[in-house]
């Protein structure tokens, strides 16, 4: 996949218009295993749009990229309810030992129920 559709379409997130930001987040979901790697490099970037963010660590989630894990990880202990959701929502869809030992800790200290 080319970065420029990759960019246009975080382009088109970053928008105000409700139609575009979706449709930028459409193809974005239907190619997230594509651009894993750049989903990631784009929400450790992103600092000041919290909805964006959400919108990314979604994507990160679908992506079911195994590099993401420290990421997903990570943002298991954020204050942010929505960015713990997504974050362990991608740690369930990775399905690996090291995922369910993390989620498990992370209910056992109360993170996540």
């Amino acid at each position: 996949m080319s970065r420029r559709r990759f960019d246009q379409a975080v382009l088109r997130m970053r928008g105000d218009d409700p139609r575009a930001r979706g449709d930028g987040f459409d193809f974005l979901r239907e190619h997230a295993d594509a651009y894993a790697d750049e989903l990631i490099a784009e929400f450790a970037a992103e600092r000041d749009d919290h909805d964006l963010r959400r919108l990314l660590l979604e994507l990160i989630a679908e992506a079911r990229a195994p590099r993401a894990f420290l990421l997903l990880r990570d943002e298991l202990r954020n204050t942010d309810e929505a960015l713990r959701f997504w974050a362990a929502r991608g740690l369930e869809m990775l399905d690996t030992r090291e995922a369910d030992d993390v989620l498990d800790r992370a209910r056992a200290d109360g993170w996540i129920d």
